[in-house]
């Protein structure tokens, strides 16, 4: 990536081996952040023959596979094998997703000290299930501006030491004994010393990026759980993992997007990877930008179509957001849709919402279903209770931004938005190869 350079972690980073669940595994624990996860889909994707191309330069003309990086989004896309005999009007088929996920980011400020602690101060990103990130043991990772003369690089940066832990409070000392309300501009600060002279935190990570604090202008670092990804149960039939929202679309989407390339057919296969999801999708990087539009349109003007091929190309393509879905909790089971039961390892999810807070209309839904079907796996309907309030994801954002249709669809899990969440082992392969059949639908 132009102008990035990386950090090594403590670990290695670890290579994929499929499209199953120590696969997954691999691909979360090797990204911390959304940087990281561009970073190692792009490893990925070069390793399956792909090119990076930058948006300030001219694209190859001639058919191939290539991807982008901009920030923390991602977009690959193949029109190797369409060949003469497709017209610039081929459409795209696009499985969407984002990079991000609920965590503690550093303010821009943040040494403090508190009681002869010294502390770091940590905000929340996007809706973290705070009381999760308790008493864990944390590291750092991220991007850094770091100028370079009289230019600015962005330099990766991962720090796989227990450097930051946030206490609970001692049940002796609740009023109740039944725990705080967790105020998150007061209780999530996180220790990482002890003493009364603040120490830099920043120049601590600089000093570990091996670069000059001096040379730091800018930040976006965030904690992540040092905790390794696991296949667990008695059986072996479970992920424990961070950030499977929504790293398990961005790990299946990139097995199907690899699976596409080898067979291609009538239409254009595009992965798009968005960062900002869990905060609204508003930035120059988002679901709420104009990076797909754009990147859709040059690949139609690289090969010799114009405005009127783009927008024939647009009406016929379609969009699956992959985001990942609520299994029926069995600790819980009434705050479900009763008549709407999602199993684990019970097949990838079509998510349905009246209000449009998924975009699912029946076309989109006869898409993916047909997918499913062509990819010999099972498939489940998901609807929120219509008494609590639903979430949404890049899929009603895509559907107004290009006018594409959409379909919003997703692997099932337990503890969405928590540090620590749990899946099916059977359903990352289900779902990467119901992705990779729509992809490449059979005519």
């Amino acid at each position: 990536m132009r102008g990035m350079t990386s950090q090594t972690s403590r670990t290695g980073a670890a290579s994929l081996t499929g499209a199953d669940a120590d696969g997954l595994c691999s691909f979360v624990d090797s990204s911390p952040s959304p940087f990281h996860v561009c970073a190692t889909v792009a490893t990925e994707l070069t390793a399956g023959g792909f090119v990076e191309v930058h948006e300030t330069q001219s694209w190859p003309a001639e058919p191939g596979r290539y991807f982008l990086v901009r920030g923390g989004s991602l977009i690959a896309w193949s029109t190797e094998g369409l060949g003469k005999t497709v017209g610039n009007t081929a459409p795209f088929r696009i499985v969407g997703g984002h990079t991000d996920s609920p965590n503690l980011r550093v303010k821009q400020h943040p040494d403090l000290t508190s009681a002869g602690w010294q502390m770091v101060g940590l905000e929340p990103y996007g809706g973290a299930w705070l009381n999760s990130w308790l008493d864990r043991d944390l590291g750092i990772s991220g991007r850094m501006s770091v100028r370079v003369g009289n230019t600015v690089e962005q330099k990766l940066v991962r720090i796989d030491d227990p450097i930051l832990r946030v206490p609970q409070l001692a049940i002796h000392l609740s009023e109740d004994r039944k725990g705080v309300t967790l105020d998150p501009q007061r209780h999530v600060n996180g220790i990482w010393g002890v003493g009364s002279k603040p120490k830099s935190f920043i120049g601590f990570v600089a000093e570990r990026a091996d670069v000059a604090a001096s040379s730091v202008l800018g930040w976006e670092l965030m904690t992540h759980d040092l905790a390794p990804s696991a296949v667990v149960g008695v059986d072996k039939e479970l992920v424990s993992a961070p950030r499977l929202d929504n790293q398990g679309t961005c790990y299946a989407g990139t097995q199907a997007l690899l699976a596409a390339t080898e067979s291609p057919g009538l239409q254009i296969p595009v992965l798009a990877l968005f960062d900002h999801e869990e905060v609204g999708s508003m930035s120059d990087r988002g679901a709420f930008s104009d990076l797909l539009n754009t990147v859709l349109e040059r690949i139609v003007l690289g090969r010799g179509g114009g405005r009127e091929e783009f927008l024939q190309a647009m009406a016929g393509s379609v969009c699956a957001s992959g985001d990942m879905a609520h299994a029926t909790h069995p600790n819980y089971p009434d705050r479900h849709e009763p008549a709407h039961r999602i199993e684990i390892n019970g097949g990838p999810v079509l998510k349905v919402n009246q209000n449009l807070r998924y975009a699912t209309d029946a076309a989109g839904a006869g898409e993916f279903a047909l997918a499913c079907d062509q990819a010999g796996v099972p498939m489940q309907r998901y609807v929120h209770r219509a008494d609590l309030p639903c979430g949404s994801t890049i899929g009603p954002i895509t559907a107004s931004r290009t006018g594409l249709s959409t379909v919003d669809v997703g692997a099932p899990q337990l503890a969405m938005h928590s540090a620590r969440e749990l899946m099916g082992a059977a359903d990352v392969r289900m779902y990467a190869d119901a992705l990779g059949a729509f992809l490449t639908p059979r005519s």
